[in-house]
């Protein structure tokens, strides 16, 4: 079977988007299909590409066999609404165009955002007689809306219907959760058209864990304070204010908050903890992966913060990795989001609402005081994580490419005593 991945992130890219991607596509080529990756030059979290990158239009790298084809396009420095815009636009023309120049596929896979890729792809589809799978990461006007980004507008009406288009003429519609699924069913996407394909983890086994400490004898922290890590992207829709809010609640307790990452709000945090002096609070860049791992190790619990509003309209993928290590986790999110909803079945952590500094500083209190609680969030978390294994997910989605693509799969082979 002959796939192309048509998506703006990719590897090296580490967190959102460009890892699950890259899964997707070294799955494919390990099961002896060919696979193409149409995609941006990296640039995320930090909205900024590297210099080597700048000025260039084209360029095909190899990454563990995969054929990685790089596009130009637009990155701002500060991304607006319209710069976004702009932003993802160029995106979708340079690698469009890119596309027409590449073999045909048997099936092609678009990840949104961005949202304009369903279009795009409906045109590519027309003229090269290819079907096309539309799997949604992020349902983009749910979460606009529901952060108070965008108002309901002729803009927002005009982003509704290039939604429902995409979704028509999609073979099939993927969301990486149930409640992505729901979504869609109130959209007026038929149940023969949607498609679960969670966002998946590698679940290492216990014995091959980092031994405790060494992240925090690399970074000084102490062996006593009770360590609260948030890694990940700094934008908008985490809404991260609020760990620092309660940690000005904490100041002198024993309780470390580390925020590891890059994004459109990094600058912003730091200035808020510098002018608020806040010494219980350690900002971080994102961590090499054997870091990132004994980060996890060495953390007594792991935030996950959404902004008021945007929780139903996405999943949050760092959880997977977090409940992997066998980390309690305490999620800032609204009571009808995807992440707390999780929680709720699975019994790893605890859940409080966003805009609520005092009740996270509460959590964080009880938790450094109930440890051994906390040892048993973390093994709820390996338990509830074991469905979103990175073999069964890609699996699982491999078979209903191939049934896009009316091809039959080939079976695992077998040895006989």
């Amino acid at each position: 079977m002959r796939v192309t991945v048509w998506g703006i992130n990719y590897h090296p890219e580490v967190t959102g988007i460009a890892p699950y991607n890259a899964a997707l596509c070294q799955h494919l080529i390990g099961r002896g299909h060919q696979v193409r990756m149409v995609t941006s030059f990296c640039y995320y979290p930090a909205w900024k590409k590297l210099e080597s990158d700048r000025g260039r239009w084209f360029r095909t790298d190899i990454m563990n066999g995969v054929p990685v084809h790089r596009c130009w396009h637009y990155v701002p420095r500060q991304a607006s609404t319209l710069k976004r815009i702009v932003h993802e636009g160029t995106f979708v023309l340079t690698s469009f165009l890119r596309l027409l120049t590449l073999p045909r596929p048997d099936v092609l896979v678009v990840v949104s955002p961005p949202l304009l890729l369903g279009a795009a792809a409906w045109i590519y589809s027309q003229l090269r007689g290819v079907p096309f799978v539309f799997h949604v990461q992020d349902l983009q006007p749910d979460a606009a809306l529901g952060l108070g980004m965008l108002k309901p507008s002729f803009f927002t009406r005009m982003l509704y219907r290039l939604e429902d288009f995409a979704y028509r003429k999609a073979a099939r519609v993927s969301g990486i959760s149930l409640g992505m699924l729901d979504a869609y069913g109130r959209k007026g996407v038929p149940a023969s058209k949607r498609v679960l394909f969670p966002n998946g983890t590698s679940i290492p086994s216990p014995e091959s864990f980092p031994k405790r400490g060494g992240f925090r004898a690399r970074h000084g922290l102490s062996a006593d304070e009770f360590l609260a890590v948030y890694s990940g992207n700094l934008g908008v829709k985490q809404g991260l204010e609020v760990l620092l809010d309660a940690s000005a609640q904490l100041e002198g307790q024993g309780i470390r908050l580390v925020i590891c990452g890059d994004g459109a709000r990094r600058v912003a945090l730091e200035e808020a903890v510098e002018q608020r002096g806040l010494r219980g609070v350690t900002l971080m860049p994102l961590q090499p992966q054997t870091h990132y791992q004994e980060m996890l190790i060495d953390a007594d619990v792991c935030l996950i913060t959404q902004q008021a509003g945007a929780g139903a309209a996405f999943f949050p993928s760092k959880l997977l990795a977090t409940l992997a290590y066998g980390r309690p986790v305490l999620a800032v999110a609204d009571e009808n989001s995807e992440l707390t909803k999780a929680l709720r079945i699975g019994g790893f952590g605890i859940a409080v609402a966003p805009d609520s500094p005092d009740r996270v500083a509460e959590a964080l209190r009880w938790m450094a005081q109930d440890r051994s609680r906390c040892v048993g969030f973390g093994r709820a978390g390996r338990e509830f994580v074991s469905q979103f294994d990175f073999q069964r997910v890609q699996s699982d989605f491999e078979r209903v490419l191939a049934e896009v693509a009316g091809e039959r799969l080939k079976q695992p082979k077998t040895t006989v005593p």
